[in-house]
């Protein structure tokens, strides 16, 4: 779905023994807010269709930001400076990862 729309970078992280939260963050970014509200849109309208509301949505009306919380997954689209100076990834760097990428 976000690839789709090609965002950039992204990355999910285990969290079920970090976090009681949720048990995976998926992390991704944009260089553009328009970009990242439209991935954002897209997720959402995307999980929507399949049976899965959001049970949370914040961030769209600056873009900087968006989270979308699915229970067990939690979506994260940033704004790329924004996704640099929060640095998810780092802040949680004992957490396992996988990345995606653009095929080329």
């Amino acid at each position: 779905m976000a690839l789709d729309r090609k965002a950039d970078d992204i990355v999910t992280m285990d969290m079920s023994k970090r976090s009681s939260l949720c048990d995976t963050f998926i992390i991704m970014s944009a260089p553009s807010t328009t970009r990242v509200k439209a991935i954002g849109e897209h997720i959402n309208d995307s999980m929507k269709k399949e049976g899965f509301p959001a049970r949370c949505r914040e961030g769209f009306q600056d873009a900087m930001w968006i989270l979308l919380d699915y229970g067990d997954i939690v979506v994260h689209v940033f704004y790329q400076d924004l996704r640099k100076f929060y640095d998810l990834e780092n802040l949680w760097g004992d957490a396992p990862k996988h990345s995606f990428s653009h095929s080329k």
